[in-house]
């Protein structure tokens, strides 16, 4: 039997267990796991430089291997972070409805555990306490897949926490990771129908694309992020400049940044020489349309290609449009569903763009970059869904839940 087989019926094998776990019985087990976080900080350090070291000889970037990189702070805070889910409320055993029929039988819809959820993800070893957190607090089994260049960490921090599991009413077995890096075993995850109840890919577009091409197991999109802020004629100058700049420049790596500013002709003949001054000074690079680049200098032509790419970096589109329409177009074409922006004192407009626009979160003079579960006051997310089944958004502890509804009945039956 495979190791992706084996380790995933060990996680099936617990979900009764974990069904019956009382709130207080989980939040024991995540508060017994950031405490051995703490108390093995050295061995895990340990075990991160053999991955920093195997980064290097293969020639991974800086920018990756600081994204890999786990010291005391960093530990201290990944520990932090599974306290505050024991802060977030349990959403298992919630009641979602509770009514009773004319025939007597009552009947009520209870929030409970998906099963087990298997999680593709890369690089940051973070991802593995983050995701083992969350979903271990809502009553879930987990088998982690992640990427190879934290194998070494991600080994060591599970060994950890299965060791603190041990010593608490949750199985140990309940915490699963596939150790083999090789490709084909995430293909066999997303086969694995009867074992794996939902799969939650994490990382890059190829990545994402794969698993919701070739699983036949349930998959819960977490999408890449060709996020748009569209600035409309009766746009803010200052306004427009602040959002659209943080929506570029404050973290550019992460889903939820922007790829293209689309601004409406009127806002760009005065204003849109002032706002890419502003991002060129921070060193964004700057791709435009041709009536960009008549109006600015230092831009190089944008491509049909650079409008369907995610950057994750300093660049950036720019795209001047005639009308809310236009760039309603522009939208509907190039976006991911993920984080879409309008800055406008027109409320018409504005309630257009947010009653059009296809997309997971829709903002009206804010940042893309709240879209977080953080932000949202969800506590911890597993990820940005920007799929429309059951989970769109930031993803916090009840989207990791299912529903059943429970039948009291006095003898009746159907005639």
């Amino acid at each position: 039997m495979s190791e992706v087989r084996s380790k995933s019926l060990l996680a099936k094998q617990t979900a009764t267990i974990m069904n019956r776990l009382t709130t207080e019985q989980k939040n024991e087990a995540l508060s017994r796991m950031a405490d051995a976080l703490l108390s093995e900080t050295a061995s895990i350090i340990e075990a991160n430089s053999l991955d920093l070291e195997r980064g290097r000889q293969n020639g991974t970037s800086e920018s990756l291997l600081d994204r890999l990189t786990l010291d005391d702070k960093r530990i201290a805070g990944i520990a932090e972070g599974l306290r505050q889910i024991i802060a977030l409320p349990d959403p298992v055993g919630e009641t979602l409805n509770n009514f009773e029929r004319p025939n007597g039988l009552k009947i009520r819809q209870i929030r409970v555990p998906l099963g087990v959820i298997g999680i593709i993800y890369e690089a940051r070893p973070n991802v593995t306490v983050d995701a083992a957190g969350l979903c271990l607090k809502t009553g879930n089994a987990v088998v982690l897949r992640g990427g190879s260049a934290a194998l070494s960490s991600n080994k060591r921090i599970i060994e950890v926490l299965q060791h603190a599991l041990s010593q608490t009413a949750m199985p140990a077995n309940a915490l699963q990771l596939i150790e083999d890096s090789d490709r084909a075993s995430v293909n066999e995850m997303l086969k694995l129908n009867g074992l794996l109840d939902v799969i939650i890919p994490r990382g890059g577009a190829s990545l994402i694309r794969n698993v919701v091409e070739n699983a036949t197991v349930p998959v819960i999109e977490t999408g890449a992020g060709i996020c748009h802020v569209y600035v409309d004629e009766s746009a803010e100058p200052a306004m427009a400049s602040d959002i659209a700049f943080n929506g570029k420049v404050q973290r550019p790596s992460v889903c939820n940044s922007i790829e293209t500013l689309l601004v409406h002709e009127q806002f760009a003949a005065t204003n849109l020489a002032a706002l890419a001054a502003r991002m060129l000074e921070a060193s964004v690079e700057l791709r435009g349309c041709e009536r960009t680049a008549a109006l600015l200098t230092d831009v190089k032509p944008a491509t049909e290609l650079d409008y369907a790419t995610e950057y994750n970096d300093y660049i950036l589109n720019i795209r001047i449009v005639g009308s809310l329409d236009e760039a309603l177009e522009h939208i509907q074409q190039y976006g991911t569903q993920h984080s879409e922006c309008i800055v406008t004192d027109n409320t018409t407009n504005a309630e257009r763009f947010l009653q059009d626009v296809d997309a997971a979160a829709i903002y009206h003079n804010a940042s893309t970059r709240f879209t977080d579960g953080f932000e949202f006051g969800f506590g911890a997310e597993i990820g940005i869904s920007t799929q429309k089944l059951h989970a769109r958004g930031p993803m916090g502890l009840p989207a990791l839940t299912s529903s059943k509804f429970q039948i009291h009945g006095t003898g009746q039956i159907r005639g």
